[in-house]
């Protein structure tokens, strides 16, 4: 009886364990996730995928036009979009897509590549923050878009660049985090609350680009890692100064992808033709170079970090697996599907294709592509502009996957 009861325990702690792995869920609050890294934590996904990919949930056609993608917290998405000539932070139901919510952002910024925002909403607590194209960084309440303030990124010193302002804005401790670029500085910090300037980077000052900041802690020092055309440089949380500071010159026409910090490590990668670089941050917040090649040149669809490899998409060679430690490319592929972003969930690579809106599901290993499933977005947009694409990065949260082209924003089941 005693063997029994034991058996029975364990098999009950069993389905315990394994309901739990299953329903786990894991909000996205802000651009790439919860520690900006495009890595969910959350378990218990479909390993393989049917015919035809996961079944769609629901489909909202009202976020309007643009490149933003959704931050998830509490049952609320937050998303913005351009409708006729103004752009609006959004706020959708998870469950069911509802529009709740819209505030206006100010006048629509207009590209031969696509009208409307670039950045992903952050959500703090009880409120959540945008920029727009044009550069204006709101800060609304979550329950109802409430403005509580705004500021200019031309008042910070700002210049806007030719893709607009594309930044997703960092939140962190009583900060909120930007890039106006600029005389004024080129990373700057106000207070959360109120929107005043607590400090800028005078001692860096070059024009903002499409990258957004991580936080980090190096060699014991909390700061904050931005990359611009010609610089990245680590940025001191307390006032602002610059700690340290790398040259990337290749970044010859637009630098874009996040950094990656690991550790005391910061790596950063661009497209057209600019390549990869890892450096090491020395105590004395000097750098020392560990490598820099052309295994990675990420244009815009990003690169995750998966222990000690990293995947994406580079210019040129195709999906690329590449050794963190050493930055030798591990394998390769071109043919399987072409250019485009990419996020990571419970193992599994989620690779959107640009061009066709074909999305792959493979895993996260070194030892070649292996695919578990694909499918094609649909429907997609008929007011994508001609030198449009699909631009907005795969997102995965509470068992969902969403995936935007334009006004069309799709939540797929992705629950095991």
């Amino acid at each position: 009886m005693i063997k029994l009861n034991k058996l029975l325990f364990a098999f009950c702690f069993g389905i315990l364990f394994f309901t739990l792995q299953r329903t786990e869920a894991v909000d996205w609050p802000q651009f790439r996730g919860p520690d900006r890294t495009g890595i969910s934590s959350e378990a218990g996904l479909l390993q393989e995928w049917p015919a035809g990919g996961p079944s769609q949930l629901w489909l909202s056609r009202d976020v309007g036009l643009g490149y933003s993608g959704p931050a998830i917290v509490g049952g609320k998405i937050f998303i913005m979009g351009a409708r006729k000539n103004k752009e609006y932070l959004i706020c959708l139901d998870e469950e069911s897509g509802a529009t709740l919510w819209s505030t206006s952002m100010g006048s629509k910024f207009g590209s031969p590549w696509g009208d409307g925002p670039r950045g992903t909403p952050t959500v703090d607590g009880d409120r959540v923050y945008g920029m727009s194209a044009q550069g204006l960084l709101v800060c609304a309440s979550v329950s109802d878009g409430k403005i509580k303030w705004k500021k200019t990124m031309k008042s910070l010193g700002g210049v806007i660049q030719k893709w607009g302002y594309t930044e997703s804005v960092l939140v962190d401790g009583a900060l909120v985090l930007c890039t106006p670029g600029g005389k004024k500085g080129t990373v700057a910090a106000l207070d959360k609350l109120t929107g005043k300037r607590v400090w800028q980077s005078g001692d860096w000052q070059d024009n903002a680009q499409y990258a957004s900041i991580v936080p980090a802690e190096i060699q014991g020092v909390e700061q904050y890692v931005q990359l611009t055309q010609k610089q990245f440089s680590g940025i001191a949380a307390e006032d602002g100064s610059v700690l340290w500071q790398a040259d990337f010159r290749g970044g010859r026409v637009a630098v874009v992808p996040t950094p990656i910090v690991q550790d005391n490590q910061v790596y950063i990668s661009a497209g057209y033709g600019a390549g990869c670089v890892l450096v090491e941050i020395n105590p004395d917040q000097s750098v020392s170079d560990v490598y820099s090649n052309k295994v990675m040149k990420n244009h815009h669809g990003g690169v995750i970090r998966v222990g000690n490899y990293l995947y994406g998409y580079s210019d040129a060679v195709g999906w690329v697996c590449q050794d963190w430690k050493t930055g030798e490319k591990v394998w390769a592929e071109k043919r399987e599907l072409g250019k485009g972003a990419i996020a990571y969930a419970d193992g599994k690579l989620y690779c959107l294709e640009e061009n066709s809106g074909t999305v792959v599901l493979i895993d996260a290993f070194p030892d070649g592509w292996r695919e578990r499933g694909r499918f094609t977005l649909s429907p997609q947009s008929e007011q994508r502009s001609e030198r449009g694409k699909i631009w907005m990065h795969p997102v995965i949260a509470n068992g969902k996957l969403y995936l935007r082209d334009q006004e069309l924003f799709l939540c797929l089941d992705v629950s095991g």
